[in-house]
């Protein structure tokens, strides 16, 4: 017999409930706190059955579950993890009332499990969640820094306006290094010491380039004042400080990503930081029947419109994960740079009349799908298999 146990997830405490594949209700209406003793408590309830016997589910509610998860493989059971929307539909499919408490949805998700082929998650989930942290908070730092660079560029635009277009608009190490050093930047013009320039851009900031900055700051139109320099140094230091918190985070992605070798890797345009991101957003991809339902769950699917004999396609529907959305786009965006399969596919999409994002949505859904088959079949990219 199969016993389906419905959790509901919160920060403090977690409620469960216990149904047989039959449909007695053989716990109801209990819960255990977000902590070791609960965990136990937990064991102690599913110890009179087999470990293969027990069917574990609940929603995907963030990091508040992490601890459990980790404690149920210890133990030696299987979860599945359920997107909330599919038990809200689930449960406005079963009853046109509004009860909406921790022990009602544990009895929803604990019905939806029996309702559904029992599709665990992967043991893998150590490595992937890790991954799935790491990429978040990389995310969220390189966004912090993103900020401070747009405010140094407003201060650049002012005391030299010339000079991030000299760096081919990017804030790059060597343009980090010469406004520490240098301070003020009219002192550029004076610049004298090219070699440790040169050190600092491994070798790749010329004497041509060095001797063209000096002239252009003599040129210049921009404005300096004093606070211009210290709001220059202030936030020179913060992108600085960002970019030591950043370093040891992709180090330690990128040996995760390694160890798990997934074969997306192998499109052109794809790195070790996308990779990562998108597989940890997916978590197992072979828990997804379907490209179909990987673009659902990125919520880049249209949304469908149908009344009688009209039937259309709307905009996308943007449930699903925020960040695998993000992530996705702005691999599309490297992928048609890289790839000239995925770039003609973007420029049929746009002589078909489509804008740029709307064509760049486009390639996500493509890349998608060859993402799903290279994952599904173990196999390399091969751009001429696609049509």
């Amino acid at each position: 017999m199969i016993y389906n146990v419905g959790i509901d997830i919160s920060k403090y405490k977690h409620d469960f409930c216990i149904i047989s594949n039959a449909g007695e209700v053989i716990v109801e209406n209990a819960s255990f706190d977000n902590k070791k003793e609960g965990f136990q408590s937990l064991l102690n309830q599913l110890k009179p059955y087999n470990k293969s016997d027990v069917h574990i589910a609940f929603e995907a509610t963030g990091h508040y579950s992490t601890n459990l998860e980790h404690f149920l493989i210890d133990q030696g059971y299987s979860f599945m993890k359920i997107n909330p929307l599919v038990i809200h539909q689930f449960l406005k499919a079963r009853s046109l009332r509004r009860t909406k408490t921790d022990k009602a949805d544990s009895l929803t998700i604990a019905s939806y499990l029996m309702s559904i082929p029992y599709k665990p998650n992967s043991n893998v989930l150590y490595n992937i969640s890790t991954l799935k942290s790491l990429c978040r908070g990389r995310e969220d730092l390189v966004k912090q820094r993103s900020q401070i660079e747009n405010k140094l560029t407003k201060e650049l635009d002012k005391a030299f306006p010339e000079l991030k277009p000299f760096f081919s608009n990017k804030i790059s190490n060597t343009l980090l290094y010469i406004l520490r050093k240098y301070k003020n930047t009219e002192h550029i013009a004076l610049m004298k010491d090219y070699d440790s320039i040169k050190d600092a851009s491994h070798g790749k900031f010329t004497y041509a380039k060095f001797a063209k900055l000096k002239e252009l700051e003599k040129n210049s139109v921009g404005y300096h004042d004093i606070s211009s320099d210290l709001l220059i140094s202030s936030y020179i230091t913060l992108i600085e400080n960002f970019n030591a918190l950043i370093d040891p985070i992709d180090k330690q992605i990128s040996t995760i990503i390694k160890e798990l070798n997934p074969r997306m890797l192998t499109i052109p345009g794809i790195g070790e930081i996308s990779a990562a991101s998108i597989l940890s957003e997916y978590e197992n991809i072979n828990n997804f029947s379907s490209p179909a339902k990987m673009l659902a769950f990125a919520g880049l699917e249209p949304s469908i419109i149908q009344s009688g004999t009209l039937e259309a396609k709307g905009k996308m529907v943007k449930h699903g994960s925020g960040h695998l959305r993000y992530v996705l786009m702005n691999t599309a965006m490297t992928v048609i740079r890289y790839s000239p399969t995925f770039y003609d596919y973007y420029l049929r999409k746009r002589s078909e009349g489509k804008c740029h994002r709307v064509a760049l949505s486009h390639v996500c859904k493509k890349l998608i799908r060859v993402i799903y088959c290279l994952e599904k079949n173990n196999i390399d990219f091969n751009p001429s298999l696609l049509k």
